[in-house]
């Protein structure tokens, strides 16, 4: 089946040519609620934030660390299925119809809703980023058939030499590279491997590799965006949205997205 250019691809190209870096933040859907999660995407962007990644809430996330597993727990406990998550981006497309969208889960969800993922794109779904599936794995596999969809995988710190070549050769979009061995949220990041390992990637695909977990500072942010394509911030977003919930004043976590869409532009 043939790719098609998606939003993210058209996006990527333009960062190429312009030689930028991306800003990707990840925040879960239905963490506080669903209009508050609508709110901090335009937010997001507004505060500098170049594609967004939207985590589907599931019941046992196993690559991700308290902060994140906790935000699951809350939007299932708001009864936050996948298509709710339609819904949402469709929300967000009236106003914003460029910015790219993933959507980052574990395999189950997914392969309970295959057909309506035939769909996804209409809604402005454009890549699938699935946590647990092996990364030579891509959706078509999963019988998940869309060419509008980009099928992001992960390469950590741990994988194979043998196994990065046969995950490029699957993978659209992008490489979403793990700086950390261990969950998201974890610390200790180490550049110097970082950057061994991204050069080895990049010896193998043409596609453009973006780094995240455990950035947490704009110096983290800066280091990275040296050696990658762009950056990924997750856990200390998700953790600061927690805290601001209950007043729903999200300009702190705006302020730190606009000074990390600094930091790499630098």
């Amino acid at each position: 089946m043939g790719y098609l250019l998606t939003r993210l691809d058209e996006k990527i190209l333009s960062f190429k040519k312009a030689s930028k870096k991306a800003l990707v933040a990840y925040l879960v859907a239905g963490d506080p609620d669903l209009d508050s999660t609508l709110e901090l995407m335009h937010g997001f962007v507004s505060a500098g934030v170049d594609i967004l990644e939207i985590g589907v809430p599931f019941t046992d996330p196993i690559a991700e660390g308290p902060i994140i597993q906790a935000a699951h727990d809350r939007a299932l406990k708001n009864n936050t299925s996948l298509n709710n998550i339609f819904q949402l981006v469709k929300r967000f497309r009236e106003k914003n119809t460029d910015t790219p969208i993933i959507l980052m889960g574990y395999m189950n969800t997914f392969l309970a809703n295959a057909k309506p993922l035939k769909e996804a794109h209409q809604s402005g779904t454009d890549a699938l980023l699935i946590v647990d599936i092996p990364g030579e794995s891509n959706l078509e596999d999963l019988g998940i058939k869309n060419a509008n969809l980009a099928s992001i995988s992960l390469i950590a710190p741990t994988t194979s030499e043998d196994r990065i070549g046969k995950i490029c050769n699957s993978s659209s979009g992008f490489i979403y590279y793990v700086t950390l061995r261990g969950v998201t949220g974890s610390s200790h990041l180490n550049i110097q491997e970082a950057e061994s390992n991204i050069n080895h990637i990049r010896s193998q695909t043409s596609l453009p590799v973006f780094a995240g977990f455990g950035i947490k500072t704009p110096n983290d942010a800066f280091n990275l965006s040296k050696i990658s394509d762009g950056i990924v911030i997750g856990s200390s977003l998700v953790q600061m949205i927690h805290e601001q919930s209950d007043q729903k004043e999200f300009k702190k976590i705006y302020n730190y997205l606009h000074e990390m869409a600094e930091a790499i532009s630098r």
